[in-house]
């Protein structure tokens, strides 16, 4: 396993629609080696997710967990789960903020807008279908992932630019509120 460099805000790449696995290419040797790094880089990095186009491939994969992350206690625990293909479709309209920032934007966060309840349909590494709902903060996680494989940034979604703030300011004034939101969601739709 290698830690892999992570593409920061103003690359081209960040940009670029990742394109489709195979089962084929997904059951080889040099992907799942990769799957293996792309997880090695996000916990490295104490990152919740972490998306292959963050890392130059842009391939339409992505990792995600949460476990006694500091920078994130306020999010419920997410087991590894390895995102291949992966299409999400809103649950319902209900909406809520969502602070976050993002490996590639270094010392940045923001409000941001998503689905409470979305459904996500993928392989995991193995090509096994994944056919779930997902609620609440982990939505979110996969929100945000799945927009890198599209091109997105989190940037691109915060609708009110005066809630930006580096990760010093946003801890010193605006945590404690947010983690109060984010447990009362947590505990309205789990996670």
């Amino acid at each position: 396993m290698a830690i892999r460099k992570i593409a920061q805000i103003g690359h081209p790449v960040l940009r670029q629609t990742a394109r489709d696995v195979s089962r084929e290419q997904l059951a080889s040797p040099a992907m799942q080696a990769f799957i293996d790094d792309l997880i090695e880089t996000m916990r490295d990095a104490d990152g919740a997710g972490l998306a292959a186009i963050q890392v130059y491939e842009p391939v339409r994969i992505c990792a995600i967990e949460v476990r006694n992350n500091p920078r994130y206690p306020y999010k419920p625990p997410i087991p590894l789960t390895i995102l291949v293909n992966p299409v999400l479709t809103p649950v319902g309209d209900e909406l809520f903020e969502n602070n976050e920032g993002c490996l590639s934007v270094p010392n940045l966060r923001a409000m941001v807008q998503r689905q409470v309840h979305v459904h996500v349909k993928a392989w995991d590494r193995h090509g096994n279908d994944i056919d779930e709902t997902v609620h609440g903060l982990k939505a979110g996680t996969y929100q945000h992932e799945v927009d890198h494989l599209l091109g997105k940034v989190f940037v691109d979604r915060v609708t009110d630019p005066t809630t930006f703030s580096t990760w010093t300011e946003f801890d010193r004034h605006h945590k404690a509120a947010f983690v109060e939101r984010a447990k009362a969601l947590v505990a309205r739709v789990g996670s």
